[in-house]
């Protein structure tokens, strides 16, 4: 055996790369590092001790592993309610924030003046606290609230609606949570309506495409990754909808997964507390997942 088969090629050890790794990227490291301790202390530890205290027994933690708290939540009729419930507002509410949404954003495309006036009112919502947003929908909404006066000023109605009692609070809810975060979505959308290059409306104008025509051949194409994004960010925030119910008044009457693990935990059952927003978080992952799977992930990055 020769002298060069004996000696071999030096190949780093993982050690030496990470240290040219982090040579490399110090600064970057530095710049991230106080980021990542922020999102693993304050999200991700407690997402995990979470999961963990639902798989023991309840109502405050031992006998670990133990599926008696997912047992006593799933057999809990409230819990069927707020499962519901929860389905029925995220689906109403992200679709009138869709459809509202991209009917603003259109507007906002074209120059007429008072844009910025009306882009700045258009904006408002956002910068109102989500508590404050549902207590003023609580006064519009009441049996003598603002809605059922004019209702009743218009002679549409003889007597006042309970829009607080199931199942029309369900659409004050969503209404409630569209009114708040409806700007976003307009936001969201108008970016990727900027972002069409204006020739392709021109072109299609001059081969004598009509205004419907443009906007499903080519708007609404071409903005599937903003909606996408729209609903990916909007679906996760709708479904775990808590302080409209309750600053509505409806958290106990009108359940939703969220005010039901709350009460929950104020009943001390820290594990059916816990399983319940296991579950909640599984329903997010999975609705996310399969909508990102139909649309297709070009849709994300595209």
């Amino acid at each position: 055996m020769t002298t060069a088969q004996l000696v071999r090629p030096y190949t780093p050890s993982r050690v030496s790369r990470a240290a040219a790794f982090v040579k490399r990227h110090g600064f970057e490291i530095v710049l991230i590092t106080p980021l990542f301790v922020y999102v693993f202390g304050t999200t991700l530890v407690p997402v995990f001790a979470s999961i963990l205290l639902g798989f023991q027994n309840p109502p405050r933690g031992g006998g670990f592993p133990s599926l008696e708290s997912y047992n006593l939540v799933i057999q809990d009729y409230q819990f069927v309610s707020a499962f519901i419930n929860t389905l029925i507002i995220t689906f109403t509410s992200v679709g009138l924030e869709l459809i509202l949404g991209l009917i603003v954003a259109l507007v906002m495309t074209r120059t007429f003046r008072g844009r910025g006036v009306f882009r700045a009112i258009m904006l408002l919502p956002l910068g109102i606290p989500v508590v404050v947003a549902a207590s003023n929908m609580r006064y519009i909404f009441l049996s003598s609230g603002y809605l059922n006066q004019a209702l009743i000023d218009l002679n549409l109605i003889s007597q006042p609606i309970d829009w607080l009692r199931y199942p029309l609070a369900l659409f004050t809810v969503a209404i409630s949570d569209m009114w708040k975060v409806t700007p976003l979505v307009m936001l969201i959308l108008l970016a990727g309506l900027e972002s069409i290059p204006s020739e392709l409306y021109e072109a299609a104008q001059v081969d004598g495409a009509g205004v419907w025509q443009r906007f499903r051949r080519i708007t609404l194409p071409l903005l599937k990754p903003a909606i996408t994004s729209a609903v990916v960010i909007r679906g996760i925030d709708a479904f775990r909808i808590f302080a409209h119910p309750m600053g509505l008044g409806v958290g106990r009457t009108v359940p939703v997964l969220s005010t039901f693990g709350y009460y929950e935990y104020q009943r001390v059952y820290y594990t059916t507390s816990a399983a319940t927003s296991t579950i909640l978080l599984v329903m997010i992952l999975v609705t996310v997942l399969l909508y990102i799977r139909i649309a297709g992930t070009e849709e994300i990055t595209g």
